[in-house]
């Protein structure tokens, strides 16, 4: 591998069977399950896919604030991030129904717990922003490459 090659650190390996939906997951030493809704298909054997895009959103977020609080020792007792995922129209239109006038939006509200002051609570929003799965997410330079393999 060249130098200007970049390195596969971490690799995640999804399965599913011929039957149903639900899908083995495997991250390093860790095994999950995620499913569908039986609304859907699904057996709801586990957290949808968009319930893990979430969670991995929302943990970031308070990683991320974790972090910044205790590095500058703020009193922060406890972190809940709560999301949604929904689909809202680009603009209050009459083609709203049309392909590309929707948009994906993710609603994020934060619990900071403790004893903070305004200023250092308005400073942690700001920082629940700078999350590196949230930089990724709304970067648009995220590209997916698809090799179908043999």
């Amino acid at each position: 591998m060249s130098s200007s090659e970049p390195s596969v650190t971490h690799a995640v390996l999804v399965k599913v069977g011929p039957a149903d939906l639900a899908a083995e997951i495997y991250a390093g030493r860790h095994t999950y399950l995620v499913d569908e809704p039986a609304s859907v298909g699904g057996n709801d054997r586990g957290p949808t896919p968009y319930d893990l895009l979430l969670s991995a959103l929302g943990a970031c977020t308070a990683i991320t604030l974790r972090l910044y609080a205790s590095q500058k020792n703020w009193p922060l007792e406890g972190i809940e991030v709560r999301l949604h995922h929904r689909r809202v129209h680009r603009l209050d239109c009459e083609k709203c129904e049309l392909p590309g006038e929707m948009l994906e939006e993710v609603q994020k509200e934060l619990r900071l717990l403790g004893p903070l002051s305004e200023e250092q609570r308005k400073r942690l929003h700001l920082i629940s922003e700078k999350c590196p799965v949230q930089k990724t997410l709304t970067s648009g330079s995220l590209r997916v490459v698809t090799e179908l393999l043999t």
